[in-house]
Order: structure tokens, then C-alpha cells, then sequence
């Protein structure tokens, strides 16, 4: 027993050279698939190329780390005493994002122990689990916002209701001595029935009415919304 703990405690752990060049090279490769499921499922303002490009160097650098520790007792202490007293003080915007660097460590460790089959399965699950709740968690909203002059207000909403066979919901009614402000939630796919339908968009068909100032169309992804 004596022998045991003192031989895990002084000995190296050393991996052989192909099986480091292995692990890197599958690592690689697994940082490049998470990647890829990073910037699929966060378009528009939600995506950070810099935080992506981090996921992939976390994946390596927990590689190598698993190599060096492997296999030695003494190493994996003292390792994680070192990383404990790291504090990270940039503030994740987004809680996915926590989970995908979990999910970065995990690669990582998995590459470092050459569970290629195991980090290989997880990843694909965890893909198909993001792909499908991204379709069915919803389509994206749009918010139209109109700014008119009051006299017209009802007007306008009257128009809204019949391009958008009332699927449109006003959300924000603003009234002052000059102008008017409605703001509107439809879903893209109404928008795209819509359009369909009347072969002109909304904004250009309330533009032509008399006393509409203005008609903005912004997409309501994750990044502005929250």
C-alpha cells in the first residue's frame, strides 16, 4: 500500500508523443464542431466571435492540462489548488454561454484521457439538443414601431390590423401634442404571410398614408430583448 501511494505520488504520468499529438489533433477537432454549433445557434447580435474563438482554445488548453495531470496523483492536487484561485471577473452576458464553456471542459477533458468515443457522443446530443429547442423555443419576433402624427393614430392602427389580419400585438401606445408612437410584436412568420398576401411591406404601405412620419422595423433577437 506504502509502495502504491508513493509511486502515484512521485511518478511522472508521462503520455507517449503520439498519443499527446492524438488528443491535440481530436481536440481540434472538437473545438472546430463547437464552434461551428456556437455560431449556429447565436445569430444575429447574441453571436461573439471573440468568445467563440475562446471556446476552442479552452478546449485545447484543458487537453493539455489533463495530459500533464494524468496518471499522477501529486499533479492533480496541485493543479487544482493552482486553478482555484482564479477568479474570472468578465460577466457572462448570456447563460448559455456558461453552459457551452462547460461543455468546452468536457471536450477537453475527454481529449485528455483519449475518451474520443464518449466526447464524440455527448457533443452530437448535446447538438441535436440545441438545434431542435432552438426551432421549437420560436421563430424570432419583429417590433414595428410607427411614429404618426396623433390626428391619424387610429388610422394607422386600423391599417396595422387589417395588413396583419390582426396577428399583429400592440405593445406600446404613445401619445404626445405632435406625434404618436405605436410599437407592434409580430412573429416572422406573420410578417412573411403578410407579405405574401399584399406583395408590399408594411412599412411602405403606411408610408403612403397621410401624417405617418416614420416606420422602423427591428428584429427582436436575444441580444436586444433581454
Amino acid at each position: 500500500m506504502r509502495d502504491f501511494i508513493l509511486e502515484n505520488l512521485t511518478g511522472l504520468g508521462t503520455v507517449g508523443l503520439e498519443t499527446i499529438l492524438l488528443n491535440n489533433a481530436m481536440a481540434m477537432v472538437f473545438s472546430a464542431f463547437l464552434l461551428l454549433i456556437y455560431r449556429i445557434t447565436n445569430p444575429g447580435a447574441s453571436y461573439s466571435k471573440k468568445f467563440n474563438i475562446s471556446l476552442g482554445m479552452m478546449v485545447l488548453v484543458t487537453t493539455m492540462i489533463m495530459s500533464v495531470i494524468s496518471g499522477n496523483i501529486a499533479l492533480s492536487l496541485g493543479m487544482v489548488g493552482a486553478l482555484s484561485i482564479i477568479r474570472f471577473r468578465t460577466a457572462v452576458k448570456d447563460v448559455r454561454d456558461a453552459t457551452y464553456i462547460f461543455w468546452a471542459i468536457a471536450l477537453g477533458i475527454c481529449c485528455g484521457i483519449s475518451q474520443f468515443f464518449q466526447a464524440g457522443i455527448g457533443s452530437v446530443a448535446i447538438a441535436m439538443y440545441l438545434v431542435v429547442m432552438k426551432q421549437v423555443g420560436g421563430e424570432g419576433q419583429y417590433l414595428i414601431i410607427i411614429r404618426s402624427l396623433p390626428e391619424v393614430q387610429e388610422a394607422v392602427e386600423a391599417a396595422v390590423d387589417n395588413y396583419f389580419a390582426k396577428s399583429a400585438h400592440l405593445r406600446v401606445r404613445n401619445v404626445a401634442r405632435d406625434a404618436s408612437d405605436l410599437i407592434y410584436e409580430v412573429s416572422r412568420a406573420g410578417i412573411k404571410k403578410a407579405l405574401s398576401r399584399r406583395k408590399t411591406s408594411i412599412a411602405e404601405r403606411l408610408m403612403t398614408m397621410e401624417g405617418v412620419i416614420s416606420v422602423d422595423q427591428v428584429e427582436q433577437t436575444d441580444g436586444i430583448s433581454r
